[in-house]
């Protein structure tokens, strides 16, 4: 079993594009992907992950008042947080916001911008990962920038010129162009998540570690695929392939907690989001592995510190 690409088949990952920019230097913008950049194609997002593709030129990212990343042409920036940063020409240039730049299109379609001075043109495409599944450990787990050199993933070549192709298209404003570039983010994103988990030292502890370990990874996407069923210690650990104490000693050790309150924990973020999304008490109980909404309900409260009813209420207030 492959836990990430388990765990990601939970978060459910919905790529599109709003964006097609040439920035010609100098040039700073800062800012982040807004819901209205993207609410004509996935309405009620629970995670937002912000991209940029270079085509061509160059520039230089930064997140917040992290390093300065230098990007080139065939590579892509992937924002796990949705975090406000910067995407320049060079360093000591002031941002602007991009909200002032990246205007909103006449009727459908795409943004369209060309914006700076008189020198070197940078071409990117700016998109978004949009989740309506269940929350994951996994944006919180990641750092607040990716980045990733197509050309050195597997079949790079033929994955840059696709992205170069579909780039083309959109400027040209070929139909389907945006869709091939979006589905392309999406197997991008995958990789560069997984080579950042590859690249973890050996002592490394986490969620991400243990999502690499092959016995708490498999115990981990059970748990995220499969909450709803009525998961023991001793069935984790059969799954698992280990005794009951190695595999409660290691997925401690890496998680931070053992199994079965990782589990409880899980559930309850499951339990959340439905109550959120007006989803029936009694179904919310079954969904999450509980044999009746009375037992649900004392679980969530001792959990949640209140009646799930309650708690909905609340929620919806704030």
């Amino acid at each position: 079993m492959d836990a990430l690409s388990d765990v990601l088949r939970v978060v459910r990952m919905t790529g599109g594009v709003f964006l097609d920019a040439r920035f010609c230097a100098p040039w700073s913008i800062a800012g982040r992907v807004e819901p209205a950049d993207f609410k004509p194609f996935l309405a009620n997002p629970k995670d937002v992950i912000g991209f940029h593709y270079v085509v061509d030129g160059r520039l230089l990212a930064r997140v917040e008042d992290g390093p300065r990343i230098d990007l080139k042409k065939g590579e892509i920036i992937l924002l796990p947080r949705n975090a406000t940063h910067t995407l320049a020409s060079g360093a000591e240039i002031a941002p602007e916001p991009a909200s002032e730049i990246v205007l909103p299109p006449h009727g459908a379609g795409i943004h369209e911008v060309r914006y700076g001075g008189d020198g070197e043109e940078t071409h990117i495409v700016c998109g978004y990962l949009g989740s309506d599944g269940a929350d994951t450990p996994l944006a919180s787990a990641l750092p607040p920038m990716l980045t990733l050199n197509i050309a050195e993933t597997p079949g790079g070549a033929w994955i840059e010129q696709s992205f170069a192709f579909a780039a083309r298209q959109l400027a040209n404003h070929e139909a389907g162009a945006a869709s091939i570039i979006a589905r392309l983010s999406e197997l991008m994103f995958v990789e560069a998540v997984r080579r950042f988990i590859e690249r973890l030292p050996d002592d490394e502890t986490g969620w991400l570690a243990g999502l690499r370990d092959p016995a708490v990874g498999r115990a981990l996407a059970l748990m995220h695929t499969e909450p709803n069923r009525p998961w023991t210690a001793d069935d984790l650990a059969r799954e698992a392939g280990l005794s009951r104490s190695a595999f409660a000693e290691r997925f401690t050790a890496l998680i931070g907690q053992p199994p079965m309150r990782y589990l409880t924990n899980w559930r309850m973020q499951v339990a959340s989001r439905k109550l959120r999304d007006g989803e029936p008490i009694s179904r919310i109980a079954f969904d999450v592995g509980y044999e009746s909404e009375a037992a649900f309900s004392r679980a969530f409260r001792r959990e949640r510190g209140l009646p799930p009813a309650t708690w909905r209420q609340q929620a919806a207030a704030e």
